[in-house]
């Protein structure tokens, strides 16, 4: 049985449900509230939660700027093992989840608090991540998730909820969408957008351009790799924050990286989501292209299988486990070469590969090439396709 806790950390967005549960946490559980809230790229100033939280009820509120953590020990990792899951999702909310996780964690140990909250519902992926992610940095540390079983049975209720309580919240009734922003990208749920025959409006997305109102030209970009990490932009060094920034507003004039597809939860449902993700569409567009050139043919098909399972690891919430870390060995040993420069065209909706340059390059021209210049050796084919088809030659 749970003991009944006397400090909570929250995980506070300052949206209408964490907004409320600051207060409704303290009703049930006559507990101090302390909220959390993670700058990760959101693209807006988060600072006037400051005053908001502790307006509805919160003790004190940790506001983090983790972005360059976030890039560095999350995305990355992602983009050198070709991370997508099903073929479609750059996992933008997904790798956010196990960050967030761990500095509740971080701020809970330092609070002595007994336990952190979420504002998860209980059909979502979210709630996964977080609590498998809590449980396993911290089994000692109680999980509470209010929206799974509180009395509010929609938005009215809860505003009517804010209102009698004097909670400020921004929210309005008919609100369209969920929307979740980081960095890396955008997840768009709810409204229209739950009917999978229904093409979603122009205004479900945020930061992509429709491809009618993209340049008529094309725009050429170069991007940098070191050991699979990209470290700047048409010659230019950049911080990798700043980096996916430009990328971001690049790709966003030019209609890239919007994605429209039904997925399968990790609770069992299909949902239909809107993702909107122009800097990791780029990425990791570029850094396949680079790395197709500097891979043998082994380990790159291998690589392949592996980004599979990789994927699947961060949409189910199992960052912080063995076979995460296993895979990650594997990875940062297909990465040590992946150096080089890629060049990209962007047009109407589109990234083509215009270049790929590497010092570790597996391509040779001499081998590859059908003009006079070819010194491949044509006759040893010969023996080399028998010996290849022997074993289905005599089949039965």
């Amino acid at each position: 049985m749970s003991i009944k806790p006397k400090k909570i950390v929250l995980a506070y967005s300052g949206g209408l449900d964490t907004s409320v549960m600051i207060q409704w946490l303290k009703e049930q559980y006559d507990a101090e509230i302390i909220a959390f809230a993670a700058d990760l790229g959101q693209g807006e100033d988060i600072e006037p939660l400051r005053q908001k939280a502790l307006a509805t009820g919160a003790s004190k509120i940790y506001i983090e700027d983790i972005k360059e953590e976030f890039v560095q020990e999350y995305i990355f990792p992602a983009l050198k093992a070709d991370a997508v899951y099903e073929k479609k999702y750059l996992l933008a909310t997904a790798l956010s989840r196990p960050l967030i996780a761990k500095k509740l964690v971080e701020i809970a140990r330092l609070e002595s608090a007994d336990a952190v909250a979420h504002g998860c519902t209980g059909k979502g992926n979210d709630q996964v991540r977080f609590e498998v992610g809590i449980s396993t940095l911290a089994p000692e540390i109680q999980i509470l998730a209010p929206a799974r079983g509180w009395e509010f049975k929609s938005r009215e209720e809860e505003m009517e909820y804010a209102q009698r309580h004097n909670i400020p919240v921004s929210a309005k009734k008919g609100s369209l969408y969920s929307i979740d922003k980081n960095l890396w990208g955008i997840s768009v749920e709810c409204g229209v957008i739950e009917d999978p025959a229904i093409e979603p409006p122009d205004d479900s997305f945020q930061i992509v351009s429709p491809i009618n109102n993209t340049p008529d030209t094309p725009e050429y970009v170069e991007i940098g790799f070191e050991a699979g990490v990209p470290v700047g932009m048409n010659g230019e060094q950049m911080n990798p924050v700043e980096l996916i920034m430009r990328l971001n507003t690049l790709g966003g004039k030019h209609g890239v990286g919007r994605v429209d597809m039904v997925e399968n939860r990790v609770v069992g449902i299909k949902s239909r989501e809107v993702y909107e993700a122009p800097g990791a569409y780029i990425l990791h567009e570029a850094h396949w292209a680079l790395q197709a050139l500097i891979l043998d043919r082994e380990c790159s098909h291998f690589k392949e299988m592996v980004a599979l399972r990789y994927a699947e690891l961060i949409y189910y919430g199992l960052w912080f486990t063995p076979l995460k870390r296993a895979l990650d060995a594997f990875v940062e040993t297909t990465q040590t070469n992946v150096t080089g420069t890629v060049r990209l065209r962007l047009y109407k909706g589109t990234v083509s590969i215009a270049g790929r340059t590497s010092p570790f390059s597996l391509y040779s021209y001499k081998m590859a090439t059908y003009d006079v210049a070819d010194a491949f050796d044509h006759k040893a084919a010969e023996g080399f396709v028998k010996i290849w088809g022997l074993p289905y030659k005599y089949m039965p």
